[in-house]
């Protein structure tokens, strides 16, 4: 993660958020007198939040874990043709 000073974010303001955006890299802004912060596109942001609900979700991990460990074993579920056809034809 790139780490500017207040100061200079302030003065290329626009370049920084084009490139948080474009580049889906978040830049850690230093202030002298305070916490620092961080700037992330609110794609980014969006999926970060996806993420620690999936993750702080018993259920959800339980479900993955098993997922895993049928994918692992090769004994989990087979869609059929027609199924398999379906999804891909979106």
């Amino acid at each position: 993660m790139d780490s500017v000073s207040v100061n200079q974010f302030r003065d290329n303001l626009k370049s920084y958020i084009e490139q948080v955006v474009n580049d889906h890299s978040p830049i850690k802004v230093t202030r002298r007198a305070g916490e620092d912060f961080v700037v992330i596109s609110a794609d980014d942001w969006e999926r970060e939040q996806e993420t620690l609900h999936v993750l702080q979700s018993s259920s959800l991990m339980e479900q993955i874990s098993a997922s895993l460990a049928t994918h692992t074993q090769n004994t989990g579920y087979k869609p059929t043709k027609e199924q398999l056809n379906e999804i891909t034809g979106l």
